[in-house]
């Protein structure tokens, strides 16, 4: 049995209305809402500096992240939480995802640091990459409820299954955030997901390229078949320079035809099981 619901309210964003929408299936809940991107600047100073509790979305992320900036876009009202029949649930936020970035106080060991740097991108962007990660790279895999466990597994995901054609009764796509570079590339985070009869299948991809340097493509898949009791998590990590391709420059501007010819750096494979969420 499945049902769909649409609400639309408002949210802090320049008063902007935010979507929201529902999706039951098999018991399972899942949801989504997106809205605009985050106000650059604070017009609530004042009640942000002494009520911590009721500052804005941009002081929020701002005093959280701790980050010398933010990407140009982010969307912080844009959230897919997928919810199991029992009340735990694996979601996917923008806050979350920037929280894996490096801020400098834990040092991202960066594979191609080196080459940024005899690269010849501007002054200012070489600075950056001291204090902090510029490029905004992520390895965020979701946040799960407490409830959950999580255990390594030998069990892959059957991509080819996921190819065969079969009804697609929801899909969306959510972009958590993006920035340019400077105009030297591109950093962004999306997420989608969509529904069939007798699954779902969620692809999370951070993809960052820096022109003529190197390119990084970091992908969170989860797959839940509705016949088991847990879900399968697979991350990979995959990153080279440019002249490693030897591939058209038109290639670069999307993530799909690069990925299948860019070597894997890192793998996790893991199961997710959800105890009672009530029980917590």
């Amino acid at each position: 049995m499945c049902t769909v619901n649409n609400i639309k309210g408002e949210i802090d964003i320049q008063r902007l209305p935010v979507n929201f929408e529902e999706y039951k299936i098999n018991d399972w809940t899942i949801k989504y809402t997106k809205s605009h991107i985050l106000h650059s600047l604070c017009v609530t100073t004042e009640k942000c500096n002494e009520k911590l509790e009721e500052q804005c979305l941009l002081c929020l992320y701002t005093n959280t992240l701790q980050l010398p900036h933010l990407p140009e876009m982010v969307f912080p009202n844009n959230k897919l939480t997928i919810v199991h029949p029992n009340g735990s649930f694996i979601e996917f936020n923008t806050l979350d995802a920037l929280k894996r970035v490096s801020n400098g106080k834990q040092p991202l060991k960066v594979a191609y640091a080196e080459t940024w740097k005899e690269s010849r991108l501007p002054e200012n962007l070489e600075e950056k990459i001291k204090p902090f990660d510029w490029t905004f790279s992520t390895d965020y895999r979701g946040t799960l409820s407490k409830s959950a466990v999580v255990m390594a597994t030998d069990e892959r995901i059957d991509i080819e299954k996921l190819k065969q054609k079969e009804k697609i009764l929801f899909y969306q796509e959510l972009m958590l955030y993006e920035d340019e570079l400077h105009d030297n590339g591109i950093s962004s985070c999306t997420i989608k997901i969509r529904v069939m009869p007798s699954s779902f299948f969620v692809l999370l991809r951070f993809f960052l390229r820096v022109d003529n340097v190197m390119v990084r493509i970091n992908d969170t898949r989860v797959f839940h078949d509705f016949n088991t009791d847990y879900i399968l998590r697979e991350y990979t990590n995959k990153e080279c320079g440019v002249t490693e391709l030897k591939l058209p420059l038109t290639m670069f501007g999307d993530p799909n035809l690069l990925s299948p010819y860019m070597p894997v750096r890192t793998t996790i494979y893991e199961k997710i099981l959800f105890n009672d969420a009530n029980a917590e």
